[in-house]
């Protein structure tokens, strides 16, 4: 019979194979998601109580769906690559039934993206009955339909009443949504909060233990080829966004790279950091690459050098967002002491941090050399390096208790993850979206 392993969500399998290990979900999960926990492919009945096997053989990574979704994203499926491939799986089904089309049997109207979605999120799979039904009767087959008995089935691409091979209410719900690629499929159900925390298992154990596979095929984490290496102006900067991603996105921190600054900057530098976008977009290399300049006027200079250039779809350039708590900032210049709009100007990446830390003076940028072509001063943050290291010494224990503002340099890991997930999902609009 063989062994089979799955990926499920709330117990309805998304995709399986049978004797190998078959599509490698590592991607989504990260060691703390390894875990066991019972399997319906043992007999308990059978297995000694504490017999190592039966350890092996219930081991999984597992996860809660709404945690899984962040890494999706940086995978490539966001809702908008999700929409492409319903739409691709969807004209490709009418081609069919057009192709197949007999003069009386008129073809239904297909759902459209959005009542498709609303399907398939509408019914929680926590609340859909998963009571395995034995019996092929005409009543049977209506129990194993359930609520889904009086839709219009037929407007689903790819639905063929004669074709779903279900046992319970649950498992055809799953057939009738499992037409996309799984991780598709999981991102699309990640609508419903009602699914945020239906459990994600990959159980590799039975596979294992059968003798299919070894333990050290199951690794995870995101692969190298799925990770972005995301390239500052200079240390400081790696500093804070590696620190800031380990508190604040831990869920994710495995997806970021950064430059090795231990001994110094390689690219220091605004101007360094561009030639460095230039040489790499020249080599046409296929890293996923994300290059990072303050929201100050040498970065603003930078980022509109680096935009002339065509960089290559895995290549993005971003300046720190501009915030509203920048549009009147306590600055200093030769004409004394008052506040200024520094945003563009002066907003190195240590004003995203908590300015009202220690025991300085309120925060102030100084103005510094006049950019000729910007016309405009660059502004400094005077005490930056103490900013910074009040916020490497910060915990999860301490941000938990709410004494440090991370508000700025949240909207500073929402912008990169935003860029990054736009590079992954970018790579399939040049596909046909379908696995």
């Amino acid at each position: 019979m063989g062994t089979e392993i799955t990926l499920d969500v709330a117990g309805v399998s998304v995709t399986y194979s049978k004797n190998h290990r078959g599509i490698d979900h590592g991607s989504i999960f990260q060691e703390l998601d390894r875990k066991a926990i019972k399997s319906n492919q043992l007999d308990y009945d059978w297995h000694i109580e504490g017999d190592e096997g039966t350890t092996l053989s219930e081991m999984v990574f597992t996860r809660p769906l709404k945690q899984v979704v962040p890494r999706l994203e940086l995978l490539g499926f966001n809702l908008e690559r999700v929409r492409r491939e319903y739409d691709t799986v969807a004209d490709g089904w009418l081609e069919e039934r057009q192709s197949l089309q007999d003069d009386d049997d008129p073809i239904l109207d297909l759902m459209s993206f959005s009542e498709f979605c609303a399907f398939a999120t509408a019914h929680p799979v926590n609340s859909l009955n998963d009571t395995f039904i034995w019996d092929s009767d005409d009543a049977s087959e209506e129990k194993i339909r359930g609520r889904f008995g009086g839709i219009q089935l037929e407007r689903i691409p790819g639905y063929q009443s004669f074709d779903i091979q279900a046992y319970s209410e649950l498992s055809f719900f799953g057939q009738l949504v499992n037409i996309l690629h799984p991780y598709s499929v999981l991102r699309l159900l990640a609508e419903s909060s009602a699914n945020e925390d239906a459990p994600i298992v990959w159980q590799y154990g039975p596979l294992v233990q059968a003798g299919w596979a070894t333990e050290r095929q199951f690794v995870p984490y995101a692969k190298r080829t799925e990770t972005f290496l995301i390239a500052t102006e200079g240390s400081s900067d790696v500093h804070i966004l590696k620190h800031a991603l380990a508190l604040l996105r831990p869920g994710i921190a495995d997806f970021f790279r950064f430059i090795d600054v231990s001994e110094s900057h390689p690219f220091s530098g605004t101007g360094s950091l561009v030639k460095f976008a230039e040489g790499l977009a020249k080599i046409d290399v296929h890293n996923q690459v994300v290059f990072v300049f303050d929201n100050d006027a040498e970065g603003l200079d930078a980022h509109q050098r680096l935009s002339a250039l065509t960089l290559p779809g895995n290549m993005r350039e971003i300046m720190l967002p501009e915030l509203e708590d920048f549009r009147a900032f306590p600055s200093q210049g030769p004409e004394g002491l008052g506040t200024s709009d520094i945003n563009q100007r002066g907003a190195a990446i240590e004003c995203y941090l908590d300015l009202d830390v220690g025991h300085h003076p309120p925060a102030k940028v100084l103005w510094t050399n006049y950019k000729k072509n910007l016309g405009t001063y660059q502004g400094a943050l005077e005490h930056k390096d103490f900013y910074s290291k009040e916020f490497l010494k910060q915990t999860s224990e301490t941000l938990a208790a709410g004494t440090y503002d991370v508000r700025k340099i949240e909207s500073v890991l929402d912008l990169l993850v935003a860029e990054c997930t736009a590079i992954a999902a970018g790579k399939w609009k040049s596909t046909n979206d379908v696995d």
